[in-house]
């Protein structure tokens, strides 16, 4: 081999083993821009992204496969700690977001079915190995140095179950209906549930911790994108409850807590863009591209979406503006992190230092 192929090879080496657990993110924000897309009426849009997303999701799967072969201890040791276990969770919520657009936007829905399976079976399989593994593990990291907004992937994995139940459960008949909706049910309150749990540790650490611009990491744009996709749930499960009369006997509760989560997110938003702002423009801290970027675009278009079905199922038109314009700020900020990406990927391919975590 020669001198050039040997460097290339060891290039691709070195971003294979350090490549991020949450890249499958970059589907997560691909598939809720172009649904997003869909519901403002920018329909070409939503086509187009749909078809990038599905080659984006099997480049994922292939290159998470060969990175699990080539470097197990890698692989398998960012899934058991504090700090990077929680990325593994974008897999799930990428395949229910891809579920959601095979079901929306092409109509397939034994494609759809398939990936709520798999969806559901790696949601067993992370959420139970991962939680245990760092329940039981003897060395752990202080609380301010091993929860992030990341954890609340565990939240969007769980709800992203929940909404592709709810999807498909429109599309089959009964009993499987009815069968479905209290699946999709059972996941949009474990997913509540899950929330409050890690937001109330998120939160103290916020507050009785030093907080550096390097802690500010993208991903606490999950604590507005966890309650946006609790919102999606929620307004789903309304819609569904003509056709299962358990939904219809706690209507008022299913409203009521839409509304919540809804709101929730809404004031999370100006405070994460006054953060931004203090770790950007105070502190002066370098924005270039990370893979969790990601973490910050998917919230800013499932906000859109969310916000779309609530008014659908609820009497609150007046709120329309909301999701047309945060629908024009996640296509910009996608537009963005897909060029930080594109620099990433050229730099690798001349054989430039592709950094540590690519």
């Amino acid at each position: 081999m020669k001198p050039h192929d040997t460097y290339r090879t060891s290039a691709w080496s070195t971003a294979l083993a350090g490549m991020s657990p949450s890249y499958f993110g970059l589907a997560m924000a691909t598939g809720i821009v172009s649904l997003a897309a869909d519901a403002t009426g920018y329909a070409t849009i939503a086509r187009l992204l749909f078809g990038l997303n599905v080659v984006q999701y099997l480049v994922l799967c292939g290159l998470y496969a060969w990175r699990a072969c080539a470097f197990p201890r890698r692989f398998f040791g960012d899934m058991l700690t504090h700090a990077t276990g929680p990325g593994y969770f974008t897999m799930v919520a990428g395949t229910g977001v891809l579920a959601s657009q095979f079901i929306v936007l092409d109509g397939n829905i034994v494609v759809g079915k398939v990936l709520w399976g798999l969806g559901c079976l790696l949601w067993v399989g992370l959420t139970y190995t991962i939680f245990t593994a760092l329940t039981v593990c003897r060395d752990k990291p202080t609380l301010d140095r091993g929860i992030s907004g990341g954890w609340l992937l565990a939240v969007v994995a769980t709800q992203a179950v929940a909404v592709s139940s709810a999807l498909i459960a429109t599309e089959v008949a009964q009993p499987h209906r009815l069968e479905l909706n209290l699946l999709a049910l059972s996941m949009w309150l474990w997913g509540g549930m899950l929330y409050i749990w890690m937001m109330s540790l998120i939160f103290y650490r916020y507050t009785f911790f030093r907080f550096s611009p390097s802690d500010l990491t993208p991903p606490y744009w999950i604590n507005m994108g966890a309650m946006a996709i609790s919102t999606l749930g929620g307004s789903l499960l309304i819609g569904n409850a003509p056709d299962a009369p358990f939904l219809t006997s706690i209507l008022p509760f299913l409203k009521g807590f839409t509304v919540l989560y809804w709101a929730t997110g809404t004031w999370w938003i100006p405070m994460l863009l006054l953060l931004g702002v203090w770790r950007h423009g105070y502190r002066r801290f370098p924005l270039r591209y990370d893979p969790l970027y990601w973490g910050a675009v998917f919230p800013l278009g499932m906000y859109s979406t969310a916000t779309w079905h609530m008014i659908e199922v609820m009497p609150l038109g007046f709120l329309e503006p909301v999701p047309r314009l945060f629908f024009h700020v996640a296509l910009a900020a996608w537009l963005v992190a897909f060029g930080g990406l594109l620099h990433r990927l050229s730099r690798i391919l001349l054989d430039r230092n592709p950094g540590a975590s690519s």
